[in-house]
């Protein structure tokens, strides 16, 4: 095995397959990066069995193939190398399993392991697949994600709920104390629910970056694979069915308003400034009159804030007072892009629900705290 590569394009590729891997797994295989070299393409895979990621290069100026081959090599050795080396570099595999590499008048030997004991990439048989913009699912599992639970007593709730369903895909994510749904038009006749770990969003969320690409979707029952030009994750699901949440937003609300978004944000972000040390960041929103609403904190040691804020009513105004985590609701309303929210309320011991004002396809519910 040998090849000559740019250390850039190298170093790039090496880092994005190492986010999958965990140094302290018990497979020693698996704290290393199995590189196999084709005769027109470069795959490294790092992988922690729960997610793989595999990156592809194509031969190019950047990348010349001399000799096809495979070998695993430690991630972490060969991140720390490749960061210290002048571009381009040899690597070559010699004789059991050593792997020499050169820069410029720099050389090094590492050691390898035995290809034959790395694990396969999952197969995956799928009945379809489907294809959405690199856009569009970022945006999608940005604004859903981070309502994921971060405890693990219900595992369902720790990852986002894949819905496909009659030409959509519907993203949801809730930890029972808030909930962030946003559906997304697609073409496709997949059905199915699959509920996917956070963290695996998270890697998919780095990979994609800022590129404007098409994601191809497929779906297994143990696997979800999201796949590009160059790279791909794969995910084990979740076992489990996850929880009905369609009720709780089809219910009729008796207050509903609207205001700019980024001012009801930052009238959340000054209320929080003396509760945020507390256990309980609790916020209270309380309707004065169908022009105004009022946010304040609660009285701490080191203070306490109220301000008033104009809105525009769309119903008959209740008068309502309700309290919410100000974190839930800070982050609910930073994954509202649009200028404008939309506020419904249905008494003080009801969520609150906001959408972007003229789109239900992006709706962020907040439980309220009970005083």
């Amino acid at each position: 095995m040998e090849f000559k590569i740019n250390n850039h394009v190298f170093k790039k590729a090496v880092s994005e397959v190492s986010r999958a891997i965990s140094y302290k797994n018990s497979l020693p295989i698996l704290t290393g990066i199995k590189i196999e070299a084709k005769l027109d393409q470069l795959i490294l895979i790092g992988s922690n069995t729960e997610i793989t990621i595999v990156k592809t290069i194509p031969v190019s100026e950047d990348l010349s193939i001399v000799q096809s081959g495979s070998i695993v090599v430690s991630a972490k050795y060969l991140g720390d190398i490749i960061k210290k080396l002048p571009s381009p570099i040899h690597f070559e595999v010699a004789d059991k399993n050593a792997v020499k590499m050169q820069s410029e008048d720099i050389k090094m030997r590492i050691n390898g392991f035995h290809v034959e004991e790395y694990p396969s990439l999952p197969e995956i048989k799928s009945g379809g697949e489907i294809s959405i913009s690199s856009e569009e699912l970022s945006s999608a599992i940005r604004q859903t994600v981070f309502a994921a639970s971060k405890t693990g007593t219900k595992p369902v709730l720790t990852g986002v709920n894949f819905l496909f369903h009659d030409n959509f895909l519907t993203c949801i994510a809730t930890n029972s104390q808030r909930l962030s749904l946003r559906k997304i038009s697609i073409s496709s006749d997949v059905f199915g629910s699959f509920i996917v770990p956070s963290y695996a969003l998270t890697e998919l969320l780095k990979l994609l970056g800022g590129q404007r690409t098409e994601v191809l979707i497929t779906t297994t029952n143990s696997y979800i694979v999201f796949k590009t030009n160059t790279t791909s994750l794969y995910s084990k699901l979740i076992d489990g069915n996850y929880p009905n949440v369609f009720g709780l937003l089809s219910q009729n609300f008796k207050t509903e308003f609207s205001l700019k978004t980024k001012q009801l944000l930052q009238g959340i972000e000054r209320a929080s400034i003396f509760v945020s040390e507390m256990k309980n960041n609790n916020i209270t929103l309380q309707m004065r009159d169908e022009y105004t609403i009022s946010i304040s904190s609660g009285t701490s040691e080191h203070g306490q804030i109220e301000e008033k804020q104009r809105i525009k009513t769309k119903s008959d105004v209740k008068e309502t007072t309700i309290t919410f985590d100000g974190n839930f609701m800070m982050e609910a309303l930073q994954a509202i892009s649009e200028d404008e929210v939309r506020i419904c309320l249905n008494g003080s011991l009801r969520p609150i629900l906001l959408s972007p004002v003229g789109d239900e396809s992006h709706i962020q519910l907040v439980s309220p705290v009970r005083t």
